[in-house]
This record gives C-alpha cells, sequence and structure tokens, in this order.
C-alpha cells in the first residue's frame, strides 16, 4: 500500500491549488509565458543540484529524447493550452474543464499502460467528481460562442496532462523520478521560451516589487521544482487512475485559500462537495484498491544508475 504515493500526489495538487492565490498577483506584472519559463528555469536550476550530487546518473539516448519529448507534451504544450485556455475563456471556465484530467487518465492509462481501475477506483472518481462540480459550480461556466477557442484550448490542456502523466509513469519504469523531472523542465522551455520572447515586446511589466519576485520565487521553487517532483513521485508509485485522483484536491485548496486570503466567499456548495471529494478518496484508497509500488529502474535492464 503506497501511502507515500498517496501523500505525494495530495501534496503536489495542494500547491498548485494555492498557487491561485499566488499567481494572481504575479500575472498582473510578469505575462504569462514568460513567467512559465522563469518557473521552468528555476525548477531546472533547484533539480540540478540534488541531481548533480548523485553519483552516477545515466540516460541512454533514447530515455533522454522520450524524457524531453514528454516534458515538451506536459511543461510546454499543456501548459501552454492552459494559458491560452484561460485567456480566451474565464476562470471559472478553466477550473471546470481542467478538472476533466482525472477522467482523461483513465483512459490513457488503459490505452497505454493497460491499467485496470479498481471498482473501488471508479466509485472513488465519480464521488471526487461529483464533489469537483460542486465546488465549482457549473452554472458560473459559460458556454458563449465567442469562448469556444480558449474552450477547446482548455479541453485541449486537460487531455495533453493527462496523456503527460500517463507517459510520465510509464517512463518512470526505468527512469528515477529526480532527473526525470529536470529533464522534463528542460523538454519543456523551448515552446515556453519562445512564446515568451514574442510576448515580452507587446506587453510591458508592471513594476517588480519585493512581493512579485517571492511570488516568482514561490511559483519557480514551490509549485514547480517541489510539486512537480512530487507529481511525477506519485505517478510512479501510484496506478494512473489513482494518481489522477490526488488531482482533485487542487480546487478544494484553492477556494479555501481564495476565502482565507482574498476574502472571497464560500457558500454550502464548497463544503458539500468538499465532502464529496474527501469520501472519494478514501473509497478508492481502499487497501484491495491500492497497486504495489514499482521502483524506478527495477522493471526490465537498461534504468538508470544511482
Amino acid at each position: 500500500m503506497s501511502w507515500a504515493g498517496i501523500a505525494a500526489g495530495l501534496a503536489a495538487a495542494s500547491i498548485w491549488g494555492g498557487m491561485y492565490v499566488v499567481t494572481k498577483v504575479v500575472l498582473d506584472v510578469v505575462p504569462p509565458f514568460t513567467l512559465l519559463t522563469l518557473r521552468l528555469l528555476l525548477g531546472a536550476a533547484c533539480l540540478a543540484v540534488p541531481v548533480a550530487l548523485q553519483s552516477r546518473v545515466r540516460f541512454s539516448r533514447r530515455q533522454l529524447l522520450l524524457s524531453l519529448l514528454i516534458g515538451l507534451l506536459g511543461y510546454g504544450v499543456s501548459v501552454g493550452l492552459q494559458f491560452i485556455g484561460t485567456q480566451l475563456s474565464t476562470a471559472a471556465n478553466a477550473s471546470l474543464l481542467t478538472s476533466a484530467t482525472p477522467a482523461f487518465m483513465v483512459v490513457f492509462a488503459g490505452l497505454v499502460l493497460r491499467e485496470r481501475p479498481s471498482r473501488p477506483g471508479l466509485a472513488g472518481l465519480i464521488l471526487a467528481t461529483i464533489g469537483v462540480l460542486a465546488v465549482l459550480d457549473p452554472r458560473n461556466a459559460r458556454l458563449d460562442r465567442e469562448l469556444a477557442a480558449g474552450n477547446l484550448a482548455l479541453i485541449g490542456a486537460a487531455l495533453t496532462w493527462a496523456l503527460y502523466s500517463v507517459l510520465i509513469k510509464w517512463i518512470s519504469r526505468d527512469v528515477a523520478t529526480l532527473p526525470l523531472s529536470l529533464v522534463s523542465f528542460l523538454g519543456g522551455l523551448p515552446f515556453s521560451l519562445a512564446l515568451a520572447t514574442r510576448e515580452l515586446p507587446m506587453i510591458d511589466l508592471g513594476e517588480v516589487t519585493p512581493g512579485v519576485i517571492v511570488g516568482v520565487l514561490y511559483v519557480g521553487v514551490v509549485s514547480t521544482a517541489a510539486a512537480m517532483y512530487l507529481w511525477n513521485k506519485s505517478l510512479a508509485l501510484l496506478d494512473a487512475s489513482l494518481a489522477g485522483l490526488m488531482f482533485f484536491a487542487q480546487p478544494v485548496v484553492g477556494a479555501g485559500l481564495g476565502a482565507a486570503l482574498l476574502s472571497e466567499h464560500l457558500g454550502a456548495s464548497f463544503w458539500i462537495g468538499a465532502g464529496f471529494i474527501a469520501a472519494g478518496e478514501v473509497v478508492a484508497t481502499r487497501p484491495s484498491s491500492m497497486p504495489r509500488p514499482v521502483e524506478a529502474g527495477a522493471s526490465r535492464p537498461g534504468g538508470i544508475v544511482r
């Protein structure tokens, strides 16, 4: 029973939920793809230190190329689509549509990994999905024709992040989580850097205050280096469909911190939804539904040497 995988997934999703409060301030000053580039650079710098301290880290050429491509999909295409979708749609639509990620993960896990979710896992997914719908309230979403492009981008973001997560699970069988996370960050950099160089000449940076600097550091070090590593670790230890359930902690933490720090109102639907999500997590993590952890590099020869 991999409680470490559950804890890692919940911690990652909780950190991302808290990022809403920080980015709300930082994005008023730093444009989105510039912020994404800074995130990846800071995240890579943080992980480069412990990777360099490891005695022997070796990728085969195939593993290195696949890790870079998976990083491009996750940190370039998926996060980029989320930024574009949020700009062209609404924040409520972004929260609602990207919450479909765990359901897409179940589909991709079946296609790529041949995973079959357990009955408790499926029951937990249904309960948690009901909870997310209650927390986010679909009545706040808008399906106007003028928002169609943004909504499609958000659906694309959910699909690509689900596929990224399943592919990370797949390659984690041969590659340890820490160097894999570092190489994945580097894979996303070309995409984000190209878009950052296009947006900077068109957008004037706002006033860079000490608070903004702290916010950027938080997003890069905590929300990127730490949270992405924890998410990848969760995927390495759990079935992809079960790890996806941990994603549902994100909207609950985000809404809770929004109420605590930004004086946003929480209605009865939030507490009902949070209860459903908690129930879904409990049902899905029953001992009979828990997978056996798989150690990186142990599934077949040619894995990473640590």
